[in-house]
C-alpha cells in the first residue's frame, strides 16, 4: 500500500499547524503566569514601601513628636516666628523639619504613584492631614520670606485631600480639629 504523497503534506502541514497551536497556548499561559506574578511583585513592593513609610508613625519617638507639636501655640506668624524659628528654637525646628520631610516625602510618593492613597489614608491619614491644617499657613507665610514656593508642595497636595476625606467620612471630625487648631492658632481657617 502506497501512500499518496498529497496526503502526506496534509498530516505534515495539520500537524505543524498543531504545533504552532500547541505552542500559541503554552506562550499564552507563560504570559498569564508571568503577568500575575509580576502583579503580585508590584503588590509586595508597594506593600513594603508602604509599610517602611509609614512606620514612623508607630514609634514612641514619633509620639514625643506629636505631645510636642501639639503643644505648640502662637498667635500670629510673628508670634510663630518669635517661638519656633529655627534661629530662635533650633530642637523645634528639628521636630517640625522631621515631620514635615516625612509628610512631604509621603506626600511624593503618592503623586508618583509608588504608594496607595487608601494605604496613607488609613495609616497616617489623620496626623498628615491634621499637621498641615495646623502648619499649613505657617508654611504658606515662610514660602513668602524664607523658603521656595514650592517648599512641601507634596505634603500639601496629599494634606488637603486627606483633609476632605477626613470630613466628607466623618464630618465632626472636622469641627472637633478646627477646636484644636483654633486653641493652636489664629492663622489657620
Amino acid at each position: 500500500m502506497m501512500v499518496d504523497l498529497a496526503l502526506l503534506q496534509s498530516v505534515s502541514y495539520i500537524a505543524g499547524a498543531l504545533g504552532v497551536c500547541v505552542a500559541a497556548g503554552y506562550y499564552v499561559m507563560t504570559l498569564r503566569v508571568q503577568q500575575a506574578n509580576m502583579k503580585e511583585t508590584m503588590l509586595n513592593r508597594r506593600a513594603t514601601l508602604t509599610n517602611s513609610l509609614i512606620q514612623p508613625f508607630a514609634t514612641k519617638e514619633w509620639a514625643k513628636m506629636n505631645l510636642e507639636l501639639t503643644s505648640m501655640k502662637w498667635d500670629s506668624f510673628e508670634d510663630f516666628k518669635k517661638k519656633y524659628d529655627s534661629r530662635v528654637n533650633p530642637e523645634n525646628y528639628a521636630t517640625r523639619q522631621a515631620v514635615y520631610t516625612l509628610c512631604d516625602y509621603i506626600g511624593y510618593q503618592y503623586k508618583t504613584g509608588l504608594i496607595d492613597f487608601d494605604a496613607v489614608y488609613n495609616v497616617a491619614g489623620f496626623w498628615i492631614a491634621d499637621y498641615w491644617k495646623e502648619f499649613g499657613e505657617v508654611i504658606r507665610e515662610y514660602r513668602k520670606s524664607d523658603y521656595p514656593s514650592d517648599y512641601l508642595e507634596n505634603w500639601e497636595f496629599i494634606g488637603e485631600k486627606l483633609w476632605r476625606m477626613k470630613l466628607e467620612k466623618d464630618p465632626e471630625w472636622g469641627k472637633k480639629m478646627s477646636v484644636v487648631i483654633e486653641t493652636h492658632s489664629t492663622l489657620v481657617n
